[in-house]
């Protein structure tokens, strides 16, 4: 109970940081606003067309927004972490909170939460607006795997964001891992994953992606694709959290 207290206002610190740091925050918006916003003009524009104009998977094409909204994710996610590594602001901060423990677990904490609660908002508004203008192609809540990517995509975007807070831990520096993350989700994963054949289901965003999908290949489903993405993620925080308590600040 002693050791919970203090984390109480390290949190709140937290969340005062990031709401008060513009690009952060509006990495945040734009989570929703990318996503959902891009699903609706692509649904708009070409959904109606004729059946399968979005691909050949529905669901997945419910959920074509996400591969914008993820850029937004790793955005936040980097930025959250990177504002401690400008103007030796991670002295004060550690400063205030001498455990590094508690005061990276708390960063890393309000991150996720924040990107949770984005995202769990984001996959329901995308579903919802795409869907408004896909006319008799439209798919409904209660359709077989929609409860599911709803759910899921807002799982999916909350362990991106994370993934890009750990790894910039590790990197001490927001730009390099952007300069990493956005080529390798939008290009190099879809050029390495023609060259490895079945090992590329394992890469981040092609496993965790599986659970907006209604039709799987290879040997992941959707929950135990989510699950390799949440691996990932979860190596990303550790090296995180090992690099911020071994080096100097």
């Amino acid at each position: 109970m002693r050791a919970a207290l203090p984390t109480v206002p390290t949190l709140h610190s937290e969340w005062i940081k990031i709401r008060s740091l513009r690009g952060t925050l509006g990495g945040l918006i734009a989570v929703l606003a990318a996503t959902a916003g891009i699903q609706a003009l692509t649904a708009a524009a070409i959904g109606q067309a004729e059946e399968g104009s979005m691909g050949s998977d529905p669901l997945f094409a419910a959920y074509y927004g996400i591969s914008f909204g993820q850029i937004a994710a790793m955005v936040f996610g980097a930025g959250a972490v990177s504002s401690e590594f400008h103007n030796g602001a991670l002295r004060t901060s550690l400063a205030a909170v001498p455990n590094r423990t508690r005061f990276y677990l708390s960063k890393i904490a309000t991150v996720g939460v924040l990107a949770l609660l984005t995202g769990q908002v984001t996959g329901l508004a995308t579903f919802v607006a795409g869907q408004a203008f896909m006319g008799e192609y439209a798919l409904e809540l209660g359709d077989p795997g929609t409860y599911r990517a709803v759910v899921g995509s807002g799982l999916y975007l909350t362990l991106m964001a994370l993934f890009a807070a750990g790894l910039t831990a590790v990197l001490r520096s927001g730009t390099i891992v952007l300069s990493l993350l956005i080529p390798f989700v939008l290009l190099v994963s879809f050029v390495v994953g023609e060259a490895a054949g079945g090992a590329a289901q394992y890469l981040p965003d092609r496993a965790g992606q599986l659970v907006v999908h209604s039709r799987m290949e290879g040997d992941l489903g959707p929950w135990t694709g989510l699950g390799v993405m949440a691996l990932w993620a979860g190596a990303a925080v550790l090296g995180g959290w090992l690099a911020v308590r071994r080096r100097d600040a």
